[in-house]
């Protein structure tokens, strides 16, 4: 693994050789995050107050690229160690607040240009959306909250960042297909069947004197005996395409809740978010396929690990 510090002036910094490290990837919010650690030299701690961006390489890949959110130097009679951690470039759209402002018409080119490259942040696919009349932005917004709106309710996309910091919003494509079977080193596997927190029905609600309603529900879970409810409200004029998007991602999103499985195997970097894995585990009673929803590798004295979380296949990330 090489990990380089990138400092505010644009100057590279490469970091000793890690000896623990840990990068969790997912689709989404909570952004992606980082935590190395390596031998340092306390005379070099000028330099961790202009740091501002993280890169990683492992086997000539990129493996991550964000903002450092904090450097931590310790000592003891072993030596000096640094600690740098940080988040995805997701994290610039969470922490800015966006100006309050009116479209009459937005197009994607212009969400981008006003709260998305101000940042730094390039786009790395070429999926279009439709344009939005009267597209608003609420004063408090954060940049993603914006982006998100446009993009999700608006234009049936999630966006989401690759590895290497580029904005996605093309259609989700798992990249391949991971098997644990009996010959994989596996470390281990669990199953977790929880209602709650799941949604069976979610009202989405317009302001105003006489607003629209649409109601969207989990048959499925109503048919387990599963009783809960959201109501949400939508800006004003908000179309139907938009409510009703809004209303079956939060169905969606709560259905995550309801399965999922854990494994651990002692390989790195082995699968990755939207990707598939197909268990056939002898005595193992939920084997078949499943889609990675969010993936954590480490490094540190035992070795390798990749821990996943998989969700059915069918599930919405």
């Amino acid at each position: 693994m090489t990990c380089r510090l990138k400092l505010a002036d644009g100057t590279i910094r490469l970091l000793p050789a890690a000896v623990k490290w840990e990068f969790e990837y997912g689709c989404g919010i909570p952004c992606d995050s980082f935590r190395v650690t390596c031998p340092w030299r306390c005379a070099d701690d000028a330099i961790l107050a202009r740091a501002a961006r993280f890169e990683a390489e492992h086997d000539g890949a990129t493996g991550f690229c964000g903002i450092v959110d904090e450097c931590l130097v310790s000592w003891s009679a072993r030596g000096s160690v640094l600690t740098v951690s940080g988040r995805g470039m997701a994290a610039l759209l969470l922490d800015n607040e966006a100006r309050s402002m009116d479209y009459e018409t937005a197009t994607l080119a212009d969400i981008l240009r006003d709260h998305v490259t101000p940042y730094g942040i390039a786009r790395g696919d070429t999926a279009d959306l439709p344009p939005v009349r009267r597209f608003s932005v609420a004063g408090g917004s954060s940049e993603w909250s914006v982006l998100d709106q446009f993009a999700r309710y608006h234009g049936g996309a999630a966006p989401r960042f690759d590895r290497s910091g580029q904005l996605l919003l093309g259609e989700r494509t798992g990249r391949g297909t991971l098997v644990i079977d009996d010959r994989t080193p596996l470390v281990s596997l669990t199953a977790r069947d929880r209602r709650y927190g799941v949604l069976s029905e979610v009202h989405v609600q317009e302001r105003g004197n006489h607003p629209r309603t649409q109601v969207v529900e989990n048959t499925a879970f109503k048919d387990r005996g599963g009783r809960c409810r959201r109501i949400y409200t939508m800006p004003g004029k908000s179309d139907y395409q938009s409510m009703r998007y809004r209303g079956q991602f939060q169905l969606d999103r709560s259905a995550r809740e309801l399965l999922c499985l854990h494994t651990e195997v002692a390989v790195p970097f082995c699968a990755w978010p939207e990707d598939r894995v197909r268990l056939a585990r002898t005595g193992w009673g939920r084997n078949g396929t499943w889609k990675v929803a969010s993936t954590a590798v480490s490094m540190d004295e035992d070795g390798f690990r990749t821990r996943l979380e998989l969700v059915p296949e069918e599930t919405m990330l």
